[in-house]
């Protein structure tokens, strides 16, 4: 049904449809507003009501709290296997490919790519249980890392962190991989916010040229590293056209530096409508985790020994990309850039 050229959802979808859309407009909402709306919450009681003493209370606990996103977190499996996840998933849908088994008796480093607009493969695999991770990854346990300016948002932070999520820190990486457990797959999207710029339907470009970090601290611990591509994360929404060199794309790069956020205009549905809104478009997504790459450990690698491992950690992004993207890919003849 069209009115004045809106598209509205018909009026006969069954419940379950209507469910998942809710679920998914739920997530994406709780990204973008819990952490204002936390804030004004607070700052609410503390000014204009008597329960003065909660937001006293939170901001003590924020400040006891404020460096646990570097400690490894504190994942809560509750909250990881909340059936509402499983809504999460059906709505794109999300799939977890498997290709080969991994030991509990090692630790892994994934590289998690693309970043689209807002990781909600990377989200549904590694932050919940929607695909059983457990059960497909028996003894592994995987850590979401994301910006660790998230953990500074009030309310966001704890749901954040019962998903599993930590800061994507120098620090916090060699915390978890100090640990003398095994089994920890740290998850980092390593093409971060400037990639995020990049993200429209039809193009598959990633940021890695100038990552190498992640690279060093594989090196320094000798942790295989793990190629892993989301396809079709970069076709649920589309974005304000942003061309490099493009006066926004300027303005955003310039806001970026400054806040570490991707400050992306992006465009998907409504609740009730598909011209206009926040919700993502129900398009396939596909995560498939590619074999590991063995690195042998060096406590001091030179920058040869970061060049080459990233080359080869390039070379094997691409051969996961072209072996599956047949398979998986909403359009298989688009070609992987790397930028």
């Amino acid at each position: 049904m069209k009115i004045l050229g809106i598209q509205f959802a018909p009026w006969r979808i069954p419940w379950q449809r209507r469910l998942q859309t809710s679920v998914v407009a739920s997530w994406i909402s709780t990204f973008v507003f819990m952490g204002l709306g936390g804030l004004l919450l607070l700052a609410y009681l503390l000014l204009f009501t008597r329960f003065w003493w909660v937001s006293v209370a939170y901001a003590g606990w924020f400040w006891y709290d404020k460096d646990a996103c570097n400690r490894g977190g504190r994942r809560w499996q509750w909250v990881r296997r909340w059936q509402l996840w499983r809504h999460f998933r059906d709505y794109f849908p999300v799939r977890l490919v498997k290709t080969c088994d991994f030991s509990p008796d090692e630790n892994y480093l994934v590289g998690s790519h693309p970043h689209g607009v807002l990781c909600a493969g990377a989200f549904c695999n590694f932050c919940t249980e929607g695909n059983d991770f457990s059960g497909t990854f028996p003894g592994i346990t995987p850590h979401m890392l994301t910006l660790e300016g998230n953990y500074s948002q009030p309310f966001y932070r704890e749901l954040f962190m019962a998903t599993g999520g930590v800061a994507a820190t120098k620090r916090s990486m060699e915390y978890l991989l100090s640990l003398p457990t095994r089994g920890h797959m740290l998850v980092l999207v390593v093409g971060g916010a400037p990639e995020a710029l990049m993200a429209r339907p039809g193009v598959s470009q990633l940021y890695i040229n100038r990552r190498k970090g992640f690279i060093k601290i594989a090196l320094r611990f000798g942790v295989s590293l793990v190629p892993v591509f989301h396809f079709g994360e970069t076709d649920v929404y589309t974005q304000v056209w942003n061309p490099e060199g493009s006066r926004l794309r300027r303005w955003q790069e310039w806001l970026m530096h400054y806040i570490g956020l991707a400050p992306v205009l992006f465009l998907g549905r409504g609740m009730l409508q598909y011209n206009f809104g926040i919700v993502p478009f129900r398009r396939p997504v596909t995560t498939v985790l590619g074999r590991p790459i063995p690195v042998q450990k060096s406590a001091d690698p030179s920058q040869q020994q970061i060049d080459e491992l990233h080359e080869r950690y390039k070379v094997a992004l691409k051969e996961l990309y072209d072996t599956h993207r047949h398979k998986y890919a909403l359009d298989p003849t688009v070609e992987l850039e790397f930028k």
